[in-house]
């Protein structure tokens, strides 16, 4: 077997074997964004944090209600034994109309606050979506092309492993060479069969995530070029990740929520006005009160404006406000700690995109390099200058320089994605320029 159209040949045999059934990573998407239960749960958080934001409108708005009543009285003199009915039916209908509640101003404030920070988290909740789809799509990319190298090696083994019987029934070489290649060969099976496992528990996870079977991931084309980020944007990357990452979002809007809770504790100093309406219709039976005749029936109807103003609470509104500037401290501290991380949290992102694009250079080098030593060690065997093992390292060598470098392709389109994440600006746009990459 020639190796050296070994990943030319993999390439189609993949191609050849997932057309029926390949799905791109944006399609998969797409489905995962309808089917996958954590998702789902963040757009019912979504859905709720609306709702709940909506909710603190109604501290400004009028509020109205009804109350009806019926009631007979009945009154005993003492004195002549005279009893006297009454029967009355009554409804009142009264509205108020906060005009000046401080409170009630924070609490709308902090509404708003909560709907920005709901389309924040939804978002958040998709760029998660995108990156364990994607290392879910790409792990199973990783182990199929494993298991077809493994096969591969298998394949080149067992050749090694003839050639070493032949020279041995013809006397060329010693039986070493034949025990050598038979352990090596038996090695190699054990590795086909972890690999297909691997392979198999690697589509069962994707299969989940997205709720379809017998999903082929496209693989990546060797026609990929990858641009390893240039170390001056370090600090752009660090300063959208202050702006954009949720966790920052949600820790500044965290903030600013406790100090709106600071000046609601600080609004129980201060006084309340309403406007109160009421309109109150009374009939009595027969038209008037059968104990007070003068009493008859009545419609009445009043404009209220009520001032209260707190003088004493027990000491509960200082320590209601004690109790939110500490919180406000706490949320700034929160605040400083989840820039801190997720400024590292991006630091370490870059690198190792930096990192992985350079193994992948070197791993190209190293392949070639092995792809030579392995030629150079089969042309000493033939001509007796290298014994076999030297074969069955080089092989050995090649292929898992040929794994490694498959990995850390798939790696460095992580990379690129997790940086992104961190800087929070990662997008379908982001997802699309990956799914580019790989093979029609």
């Amino acid at each position: 077997m020639n190796l050296r159209f070994l990943p030319l040949t993999l390439a189609l045999t993949a191609a050849f074997a997932g057309s029926a059934q390949a799905q791109s990573l944006l399609s998969l998407f797409e489905t995962a964004r309808g089917y996958d239960a954590t998702y789902k749960a963040a757009q019912s958080q979504y859905t709720a944090n609306l709702a709940k934001g909506e909710q603190a409108k109604a501290l400004l708005l009028p509020t109205i209600g009804l109350s009806a009543n019926i009631n007979k009285t009945d009154v005993e003199t003492v004195s002549s034994s005279l009893t006297l009915s009454a029967q009355s039916t009554s409804a009142t209908l009264n509205a108020t109309q906060p005009l000046y509640r401080p409170a009630n101003n924070a609490s709308l404030q902090q509404s708003q606050r909560q709907l920005e920070l709901a389309s924040v988290l939804l978002k958040a909740a998709e760029q998660d979506l995108m990156v364990r789809l994607s290392q879910a799509y790409f792990d199973v990319q990783i182990s199929r092309e494993s298991l077809e190298f493994v096969k591969a090696q298998k394949v080149a083994v067992a050749e090694q492993l003839a050639a070493a019987k032949r020279n041995f029934e013809v006397g060329t070489s010693t039986i070493t060479d034949t025990r050598e290649a038979q352990a090596r060969f038996d090695l190699v099976v054990a590795q086909e069969i972890a690999a297909d496992n691997d392979l198999r528990i690697k589509r069962l996870a994707l299969n989940q995530l997205v709720g379809s079977n017998n999903i082929e991931p496209k693989s990546l084309s060797s026609q990929a070029k990858f641009t390893s980020p240039d170390l001056q944007s370090l600090d752009q990357w660090v300063q959208k990740s202050a702006e954009y990452n949720a966790s920052v979002i949600q820790s500044r809007t965290a903030l600013e929520i406790a100090k709106l809770e600071t000046s609601k504790a600080e609004a129980g100093h201060k006084p309340t006005v309403d406007l109160v309406a009421g309109y109150t219709p009374a009939r009595y039976k027969n038209g008037v009160s059968g104990i007070n005749a003068a009493i008859r029936d009545t419609n009445t109807s009043s404009i209220t404006v009520a001032f209260n103003m707190p003088l004493f609470a027990g000491y509960a509104t200082q320590n209601r406000i004690k109790e939110t500037l500490a919180l406000e401290d706490k949320a700034r501290s929160d605040l400083e700690a989840a820039e801190r991380s997720v400024a590292q949290a991006t630091r370490t992102a870059f690198f190792g995109l930096q990192s992985g694009i350079g193994q992948v250079n070197a791993l190209q080098a190293a392949e070639a390099s092995s792809q030579s030593a392995l030629d150079a060690n089969k042309l000493g065997y033939q001509v007796g200058v290298r014994i076999n093992i030297d074969v069955l390292n080089s092989q050995s060598q090649l292929f898992q320089t040929k794994r490694d470098l498959a990995k850390a392709r798939y790696e460095v389109l992580m990379g690129q994605l997790k940086l992104r994440q961190a800087a929070g600006t990662l997008n379908e746009t982001d997802l699309a320029g990956i799914n580019a990459l790989l093979n029609p």
